[in-house]
Order: C-alpha cells, then structure tokens, then sequence
C-alpha cells in the first residue's frame, strides 16, 4: 500500500522512487527531499517581492513643478529638477527656484521628447528626464541624489559632499535608502529609487 504526504505544493510517495509535484512534474524522490527547502526559499522570495510592490504602490505620484513658488513641495525638489535638466544640456543656477529659465528649460526639453511643451513638470516629464546612475557615474543627476541624501540628515544637513561622483559613500547612502524603503538594496538609482527621493519620502 502506498501513503502519501502533501508538504507545500509536492506530494511525496512514501515507498515509491519519485515524486510527483503539483504542477504534474515528476522528480526523483532524492530531489524530492530538499522539496520542503525550496519551498520554503520560493514563499520567502514572493514574500519579499510582495514587500517590495507594496513600497512602491505607497509611494506619493511624481511632483506637479510650475513656474512660481510650488509651496507644496520644498526647494530641494525643485533642485533635483533643476539638476536633471542640468544633465540633459541646460545650464541651470540650480538655486531651488522654478522661474522663467527653469520654465524655458523644461519646455526644451518636454518639445526634444515629443511630450506636451506646457512647462509643468509631471509625471511623463519626470519619467523622461531622469538619468539611472549607479557606482562610477557623474555629473549633475548625481549631485541630485547627493542633495536629496543631504536633505534627510535633519542632524546638520550633511551626508555627503555634492560633487557629482558616484563613489562608495554615495552607494551606501543609496542602499540604506533602498533597505528603508524596502527596495531592491543594489545601489542604482533607476525610476523607482528617484520616485521616492524626488517625492521626498523618508524626509522626516
């Protein structure tokens, strides 16, 4: 008489030399052994990717920026517009300040990329204009997330120096940021790590 046992998904065959997954598969009961193992390995890889979709469904929609003051959203917004652009060819005083030559740059660039050329900052905008950095790269996107790391220290305001280089100190800073958003903690500075710096998340 064969028993079986169910653990997980797989089905072992007591006194049979296979075992049978759910989804139909046949494996050797050898391999069958290590099941609970896997199992258990795939639920916590799907638990965290879990994790990871929620961050990023909480996270505020990218900032609406227009000429004037954008009293909802602080100057260093406004300065991590600035030095995308900055990135993309203008050449900003990046001061915080979202006036007629922050307005002129971003029509320039939302008519180069074929968006509506309205001067407002939103989200297909936003999508277009940042820059994925990571160990290694420079220039103005990067002084942006040294910027954004400098805004959160509410101790005295300096994490790191805003040079522009992308050393280890700014990759630290990166995957804390990343580990506290329960983010993929590799680093980069891609859409989803720029949504949150830009939304100021985690600011205080």
């Amino acid at each position: 008489m064969t028993t079986k046992k169910t653990v997980g998904t797989v089905v072992l065959a007591t006194g049979l030399a296979t075992a049978t997954l759910a989804a139909g598969l046949t494996i050797p009961a050898s391999t069958a052994a290590a099941a609970p193992a896997a199992t258990a390995s795939v639920t916590s890889t799907v638990t965290v990717q879990a994790m990871r979709l929620a961050s990023a469904q909480a996270l505020q929609p990218w900032p609406t920026l227009r000429q004037g003051a954008n009293s909802a959203w602080p100057k260093v917004t406004v300065r991590s517009l600035q030095y995308l652009l900055n990135a993309r060819g203008a050449k900003l005083t990046v001061d915080g300040l979202f006036g007629a030559k922050t307005k002129a740059a971003v029509v320039a660039f939302q008519r180069a990329r074929h968006l509506p050329a309205d001067g407002v900052t939103g989200a297909k905008t936003w999508g277009a204009l940042i820059v994925t950095v990571k160990l290694g790269s420079t220039g103005s996107a990067v002084r942006a997330v040294q910027d954004q790391a400098n805004f959160r220290n509410l101790k005295n305001g300096h994490s790191l120096n805003v040079d522009g280089i992308f050393g280890q100190k700014t990759q630290s800073w990166v995957r804390g940021f990343q580990q506290a958003e329960r983010f993929k903690a590799d680093g980069v500075v891609g859409a989803l790590t720029w949504q949150a710096l830009v939304t100021e998340s985690l600011s205080g």
